[in-house]
């Protein structure tokens, strides 16, 4: 069976997507899944993470990065598709013609909006084009501030967007920046809350797209 594409987007910058790419990829691949990661942002922040990760950590044949302009996301992701379980494209936080091949190819997109207005304002273009797409959308809450007015706010702003939010949330923890800045992931790390979410959003995610198969 050909693999499952997720396009992590927001036109936003800072919202988290390439923590979310890095997280989701090392979740899914201690389930054992094969994981692809395309990195389409020219920041390269997915690149520099990858090539640590092979400083401290060596090769793993189920694991692979790749970029891509984002003209050649879509055919990228459908070479990889036919060689891994799974392939998760980081994109750039840009809206129209550059994110729409991301899009287009997606199983499912994922939307990160980090606890604030502004990020929430800022998801309507990406829904926009992912409605025009006809693909279907998560929102994930990222950075989160449990028991917070803030918090509370954008939780219902998002409940308002016509578009599923995930159950699992993201807080803001530092655990986050920690792993990435060494190659890693907090689904590595010991037990704890940062490792708990990332698995119930990995859970999410992937009943999400069985049942849509």
């Amino acid at each position: 069976m050909a693999g499952r594409i997720i396009t992590v987007a927001q036109q936003k910058g800072g919202s988290g997507k390439t923590t979310v790419t890095v997280n989701l990829a090392i979740a899914l691949r201690r389930r054992g899944l094969s994981v692809a990661v395309l990195d389409t942002d020219p920041q390269g922040s997915l690149g520099r993470w990858f090539m640590e990760r092979l400083d401290r950590h060596g090769e793993d044949e189920g694991l692979e990065f790749t970029t891509s302009s984002a003209w050649g996301a879509s055919y990228e992701s459908e070479k990889l598709k036919k060689r891994f379980d799974v392939v998760l494209i980081d994109t750039p936080p840009k809206i129209e013609s550059d994110l729409r091949p991301a899009l287009r190819v997606a199983d499912l997109v994922l939307v990160p909006v980090a606890s604030s207005q502004v990020d929430l304002w800022a998801t309507e273009g990406v829904l926009d084009l992912a409605s025009r797409e006809r693909r279907p959308v998560l929102v994930v809450l990222n950075r989160t501030r449990p028991n917070t007015r803030l918090g509370a706010e954008v939780a219902q702003g998002a409940a308002q967007l016509g578009v599923a939010v995930a159950q699992a949330q993201l807080a803001n923890r530092v655990a986050y920046a920690e792993t990435l800045g060494r190659g890693g992931a907090v689904a590595e790390g010991p037990a704890g809350p940062a490792r708990d979410e990332i698995g119930a959003l990995a859970d999410e995610i992937m009943l999400l797209i069985a049942e849509a198969s």
